[in-house]
């Protein structure tokens, strides 16, 4: 007769039973089920009493501190695809597409058939050295380890794991590269160069706001305030990352829009832009297609394309000798100016729509250091002018 310890019905308490197999059997108790009432019972098994035994005891001890987690036979791979299909519903589409894109070429190949309860610290951390050895950038391996991370910390909260094997784990330096900032005679250069050119307008508005690419191409007239010299920035012109992808208004890098108070030349450029616009619209008639009220449109008033506006920017950075100067790089030289003109870091930081102050002193240290050099000579004048 297979023998059998008595159940004491409490949580974690369970019974221990010889099967007809032979093999042992150990059932334990989660508690009740909200909805039916019914209890929740679980099994373990071995090949004998004591370790059937000894399993029981450690999951009944993991339900009293509260690091139990409930077994399961899902592998990584098998988690990531219910993580991408059930858990990044706010998230763009576009970051959805890298998220895939890096699962399906490098996780999944390399850790996909791990059981995701099996996964430890030094196995992640195997992953990320061996794609550090064959190529990837230490900045790729940054984002392998975020999409990574945040898959597991949500298997961790809803109990699939006890806890984060990558929060452990040691990631390589990435090297902060210096930015490209365009000097006053390369901008008056580039001034020159655009006038009467088709895009002038937006290149004029880029330089002098520090607007991102999808930013700019994005800004509708309703966002465009002439009476109080003020723009709203609160969505953004993206594609879809995929062959034949559409392009669409999303929300912001941050997803949260800001204001700024630009130089009085940027509105009348916006004025300029305007009256463009409705001579064009005079002329196409009926075939007018600015359906979403985009302040920059092609001649028939549909969306540009980030690479024909990247395009045409590059041929005219280049004929200019500063072939090195991408489109994003008048970010960065709105940024310099803005600094190096007397702004505080503050004001700068919520121009551009940083997250933080902290953020915008890390990219552009470089420069405030500069300045410090700057204040510090104009100090040792104004001594000296004392002194004599």
């Amino acid at each position: 007769m297979p023998r059998k310890t008595k159940n004491r019905n409490a949580q974690g308490s369970g019974t221990i039973r010889q099967r007809k197999d032979g093999k042992w059997e150990a059932r334990y108790t989660l508690g009740r089920d909200t909805g039916t009432g019914k209890q929740i019972q679980k099994s373990v098994y071995g090949k004998t009493q004591s370790e059937v035994l000894k399993k029981l005891k450690q999951i009944q001890v993991s339900i009293d501190n509260g690091s139990y987690s409930e077994p399961t036979s899902i592998t990584v791979a098998g988690w990531m695809d219910i993580w991408l299909k059930e858990y990044l519903g706010a998230v763009k589409p576009f970051t959805v597409r890298s998220y895939s894109d890096h699962t399906k070429n490098h996780i999944k190949p390399c850790l996909g058939a791990v059981h995701l309860q099996k996964l430890t610290a030094p196995a992640v951390q195997k992953f990320y050295n061996e794609k550090l050895n064959s190529g990837l950038s230490p900045k790729t391996i940054k984002n392998l380890h975020g999409v990574l991370h945040s898959a597991l910390k949500q298997a961790v909260l809803i109990g699939y794991l006890k806890s984060n094997p990558t929060e452990v784990c040691k990631l390589p330096r990435v090297e902060k590269k210096e930015i490209a900032v365009m000097s006053e005679d390369e901008m008056a250069s580039l001034l020159d160069d655009i006038k009467g050119h088709k895009f002038e307008n937006l290149y004029f508005v880029t330089l002098f706001t520090g607007m991102r690419q999808g930013e700019v191409i994005g800004l509708t007239w309703d966002c465009v305030d002439f009476k109080n010299g003020v723009i709203l920035i609160n969505k953004q012109l993206q594609k879809e990352k995929k062959v034949g992808g559409r392009y669409g208004l999303v929300s912001l890098k941050n997803d949260t829009f800001r204001k700024i108070t630009p130089a009085r030349a940027v509105m009348e450029v916006l004025v300029k832009q305007r009256k463009l616009q409705n001579e064009q619209h005079l002329k196409c008639g009926t075939i007018w297609n600015n359906k979403d009220n985009l302040v920059f449109t092609n001649e028939l008033g549909e969306h540009l394309a980030h690479f024909t506006v990247w395009k045409h920017f590059k041929k005219i950075v280049r004929k200019l000798g500063i072939g090195h100067i991408r489109f994003h790089d008048m970010r960065h030289s709105y940024a310099v100016i803005s600094l190096q003109s007397g702004d505080d870091v503050k004001t700068v930081q919520e121009n551009l729509g940083h997250h933080t102050a902290a953020f915008t002193l890390d990219v552009y240290g470089g420069v405030t250091e500069r300045m410090k050099e700057q204040s510090a000579k104009r100090m040792d004048n104004f001594i000296n002018s004392l002194v004599v």
